[in-house]
């Protein structure tokens, strides 16, 4: 209950501005982008010219399928400064590209990738017995 009271007095408090400045207010540590919601027809033409008149790009990138071609939904924006890449954000984010809504967030540094795994099908384990991992139908 004191919880309800303490949030109504928030938003009693607080101008629309001000809940809409909140929403946004996360600070770029760099100028790129993580643009998700894309359209498989988005290119990486489509999505410079849509952010091209929000400041000097440095790459505009959609990740592709290796197999199909197509987008994977999602791409990066980069931008050659930080306050250019927040202004792209306010300005694109939950907007229309290609039919779609895209969403535009900061991008996430790239963490260590763990090691590749081996494809070998039986490994032995502490016992030493050999134990198949093979999935599904074999006959």
């Amino acid at each position: 209950m004191a919880f309800a009271s303490g949030f109504r007095r928030l938003l009693a408090g607080s101008s629309p501005l001000q809940l809409s400045l909140a929403r946004f207010y996360t600070t770029l540590t760099s100028p790129k982008l993580f643009i998700s919601g894309l359209s498989r027809l988005t290119t990486d033409d489509s999505l410079r010219n849509a952010f091209a008149p929000h400041g000097q790009l440095v790459e505009a990138k959609v990740i592709v399928d290796r197999e199909m071609g197509k987008s994977k939904g999602f791409g990066f924006v980069t931008y050659t400064t930080i306050e250019e890449a927040e202004k792209a954000r306010e300005a694109m984010n939950a907007k229309m590209l290609d039919g779609w809504v895209i969403f535009v967030d900061p991008a996430k540094p790239k963490g260590p990738r763990p090691p590749p795994s081996s494809y070998s099908q039986s490994q032995p384990n502490d016992s030493g017995l050999t134990i198949n991992k093979t999935v599904g139908w074999c006959g």
